[in-house]
C-alpha cells in the first residue's frame, strides 16, 4: 500500500479525479466497494484507489498479475507491463499534481523525517 501526497489545489475534486482518472488511464470503469474504486488491467491483478479518513491522502494498494509471463510471450508481456506502469504513473500525476520526480523526493523526505 502507497500514500501519496496531494499538491496544494489539487485536494478540490480529489475524488472526482481519482475515479475519473482510473477510466481516462486505464479505460475501465472502476467496480465501488465502501469507498474503494478498483479495477484490473494489465499487469495489474487489482488497483485499489481510495482516499484517507481526512480525504488529503491517495492510498493506492496494487496487486501484480504474477502469471502475466505465462499467459504472454516474453516480449508481449514486457510491452504490458511497460505500457501498465506508464498509465498508472500518469494516473499518479493527474491525481495528486505531482510528476515522478516529485513524487519520488516527497517520499525520500517523509523517510528522512521520519527517523
Amino acid at each position: 500500500m502507497q500514500e501519496y501526497q496531494i499538491k496544494r489545489g489539487f485536494k478540490t475534486g480529489l475524488m472526482q479525479r481519482m475515479t475519473d482518472g482510473l477510466e481516462k488511464y486505464f479505460e475501465e470503469k472502476p467496480e465501488e466497494k465502501n469507498g474503494h474504486y478498483i479495477i484490473s488491467f494489465g499487469s495489474f491483478k487489482n488497483l485499489d484507489a481510495s482516499l484517507n479518513e481526512k480525504g488529503n491522502l491517495l492510498i493506492i494498494d496494487t496487486e501484480s498479475d504474477s502469471e502475466i509471463y505465462d499467459k504472454y510471450p516474453e516480449d508481449e508481456a514486457d510491452k504490458i507491463v511497460m505500457d501498465t506502469n506508464s498509465r498508472y504513473r500518469k494516473y499518479l500525476e493527474y491525481v495528486t499534481g505531482y510528476n515522478t520526480k516529485e513524487r519520488k523526493k516527497k517520499a525520500a523526505d517523509k523517510v528522512k523525517n521520519n527517523k
